[in-house]
């Protein structure tokens, strides 16, 4: 009997120490995944960055270019992220709230820079507002150029990031539901007194965690803005383009100083969307 007996019991030891086995190489994979992909080229970033010296670092990030790249930079997403906050929240309460022709439309319109090449967004920028463009010659005349110019930079930016807080709001006030707000109007509430009061406060997780995404998209964009910069040191260089030009030259510790710039503005944007998360759901 006691064969019989324990047999049963070593098979299902080993049943039992089968899924820690596989839960331990499935963690192991992952971390070996994340040490080789992520954790590896932060390093390199910065060890690159300050492989000449901390004075050369500190050297590069003074320098006018670096300045002005770093001005534009922001510029850009000071311009972009409240444009597409105020689209993103009106575009998601119109969708969210009402039916109406066209609303595949608008969804479909919203969903477009996640599939269109940042380049060809760049390059249709370029055939509207170039100097042989559709609109080039007309603004030539007034005195105007959007292409190779700030203007076309912000463009740019706008069109690859709009989408991120209209994304991130839209689902929330799906789920939330309209009932406070039916009610709110019932008791006499005006609209804008609902949306301040009713509204945004439901959905202020999403709205942060979408400007969030938008900011960093905005301020990392290389593909659009590339196209219509026109690469003007400078002038019309952004931080990525910057660093990809000091990196043709041979720069190496510069174009990575500047590299750091961003990689920093990445870990600070992923730390406040850990934080916007945990407090989204906090009870």
């Amino acid at each position: 009997m006691h064969p019989v007996s324990l047999a049963p019991r070593h098979s299902a030891r080993r049943t039992l120490a089968s899924p820690a086995i596989v839960r331990w190489v499935l963690i192991g994979l992952a971390l070996a995944f994340l040490g080789v992909f992520l954790v590896v080229p932060l390093v390199a970033v910065f060890t690159f960055a300050l492989q000449k010296g901390v004075g050369t670092y500190l050297a590069t990030l003074q320098e006018p270019e670096t300045q002005a790249a770093v001005r534009l930079t922001l510029l850009a997403a000071a311009i972009a992220v409240p444009f597409n906050l105020v689209f993103g929240l009106a575009a998601a309460w119109l969708i969210a709230r009402f039916r109406f022709r066209g609303r595949d439309v608008l969804l479909t319109l919203i969903d477009l820079p996640f599939s269109v090449s940042p380049v060809i967004a760049g390059l249709i920028f370029v055939l509207l507002f170039g100097r042989q463009g559709w609109l080039g010659p007309w603004l030539a005349e007034r005195g105007l150029r959007v292409v190779f110019a700030v203007p076309g930079i912000v463009l740019a930016t706008v069109f690859v990031t709009f989408p991120f807080v209209a994304r991130e709001v839209l689902p929330v006030m799906q789920a939330q539901g309209q009932d406070e707000e039916e009610a709110a109007l019932s008791l006499g509430a005006s609209g804008w007194r609902t949306f301040w009061h009713v509204t945004l406060p439901k959905v202020k997780w999403g709205v942060l965690y979408g400007v969030l995404l938008c900011n960093a998209r905005a301020m990392g964009e290389f593909g659009a803005v590339s196209v219509v910069s026109g690469h003007i040191r400078g002038v019309t260089n952004t931080l990525p383009l910057h660093a990809e030009i000091l990196y043709n030259e041979y720069n190496l510790a510069g174009a990575f100083a500047v590299a750091s710039l961003l990689t920093v503005l990445a870990l600070i944007t992923l730390a406040v969307k850990k934080y916007v998360e945990w407090r989204a759901e906090a009870p």
